[in-house]
């Protein structure tokens, strides 16, 4: 097993591996993500996140996601797990295990006061796993979203033709 960074080669496996994970959240209708799209925020000029991936032998078998947020509290960057996936097989290998920490690894270096990242309340695997690995899952806080035409409401009138035709 060997964690590396991605490359742009690996963004239809990485597209694959996320709508295997959304099909385990019971979320594939959310999935709009495309090898191209996926690439640009990855590789482009202005990458909005990074990524690795677990490979056993010549196969992608795990990824994790993530990018910086930044505490004001703290006054440090903060790093944000995105999604990690493991494929079923290759689970209970500690390839979980082993990408969290190459992570907080990251995170060390990088001078970031947190490493954070979400998880569904009814993943309760991954909520025991989360806390044996020594993580608090916050009881108090509930992750926000506004998106599509909501999204542009919010932003107000000046805004509504940057929109999407599809979402005006």
């Amino acid at each position: 097993m060997s964690i590396r960074s991605a490359r742009p080669a690996d963004a239809s496996t990485l597209v694959a591996l996320i709508r295997e994970l959304a099909e385990f959240e019971q979320l594939t209708h959310l999935v709009q993500v495309t090898p191209e799209q996926l690439a640009q925020h990855l590789f482009g000029p202005r990458p909005a996140a990074e990524c690795v991936v677990v490979e056993q032998g010549d196969e992608v078998v795990a990824f994790a996601l993530f990018f910086h947020n930044f505490s004001t509290f703290l006054g440090q960057m903060g790093l944000y797990l995105e999604d990690l996936y493991v494929r079923p097989a290759h689970r209970g290998r500690g390839i979980g295990r082993s990408l969290l920490a190459h992570l907080a690894g990251l995170a060390c270096e990088r001078g970031c006061g947190r490493f954070e990242w979400s998880v569904l309340d009814w993943n309760a695997n991954a909520i025991a796993f989360y806390e044996k690995i020594g993580a608090t899952v916050m009881p108090d806080w509930r992750i926000c979203r506004v998106t599509g035409p909501g999204l542009h409401a919010l932003a107000g009138p000046a805004n509504q033709r940057a929109a999407p035709p599809a979402l005006r």
